[in-house]
């Protein structure tokens, strides 16, 4: 297990050496480190503005390179938005590190939790929380799979077609008490009114009637979130929703 003290000096060391390499044009920490908000179990996230007339696969080569020979990953993955990679590595230490390539015309903060460090970022729109309607259509596919998975006696895909909705659920909970409503990241801050009855849709053991009654109390949840949005959209799927839960 890493230090927060180790997180910190490899954080140095990756910007001093993005710092000199001349192909990075600027530097930002970004994620909780940008405002204060690290604890012990916190990753590091750096941005980095790769410069027009460079090679982009040759950066991420020679970074991909120096994480692997100096700092100890022993995997990556790659997370792309446009035109901009998010690499992300795992080390040995258990820490994550996640490095953004990002073209010279695109850097620039879309969040709230940018730090620039050098050289100069663009004005960006921040990125767009998602779209309610979104979120609820999702949920009802969701819903008709989870169904049709009881139906099936399929408890594993039923399992996590349920969840699904309660994601998804949650989701739109977050859109509404303006918190992050993205990979889980504002449900801790929803107020317990709100997620206490929302326990109950956790599937605690895989037989069709723990499914079937977790299953229709996120229905009604899904119900509750909807009405919120768009009481007359709620009215037209309450029906065919608590079908599939009493199915």
């Amino acid at each position: 297990m890493f230090t927060p003290q180790e997180r910190e000096r490899l954080r140095e060391r990756l910007v001093s050496a993005a710092y000199a390499d001349t192909r990075i044009t600027g530097a930002a920490v970004t994620g909780s480190a940008a405002v204060g908000r690290e604890d012990q179990w916190s990753d590091i996230d750096l941005a980095w503005c790769v410069a027009a007339d460079a090679d982009l696969g040759q950066v991420l080569s020679d970074w991909t390179d120096r994480m692997y020979r100096n700092h100890g990953a022993v995997h990556h993955v790659d997370v792309t938005r446009g035109a901009t990679v998010y690499r992300v590595f795992l080390l040995a230490s258990t820490l994550q590190v996640d490095l953004a390539f990002w073209p010279a015309a695109q850097f620039g903060a879309i969040a709230a939790t940018f730090r620039l460090l050098f050289g100069t970022a663009n004005q960006r729109p921040p990125a767009p929380a998602p779209a309610a309607a979104e979120l609820i259509g999702m949920g009802w596919l969701y819903a008709l799979h989870a169904r049709s998975s009881i139906a099936r006696g399929r408890v594993w895909q039923a399992e996590y077609m349920i969840s699904g909705v309660r994601d998804h659920v949650l989701a739109l909970a977050c859109l509404r008490h303006g918190v992050p409503a993205v990979q889980g990241r504002g449900m801790d801050s929803l107020p317990s009114e709100i997620t206490a009855p929302l326990a109950g849709a956790l599937v605690c053991a895989l037989d069709i009637a723990e499914l079937s009654r977790a299953f229709g109390v996120i229905i009604e949840a899904l119900l509750v979130e909807i009405e919120r949005v768009d009481a007359g959209l709620a009215n037209r799927v309450a029906g065919p929703l608590r079908e599939l839960a009493h199915a």
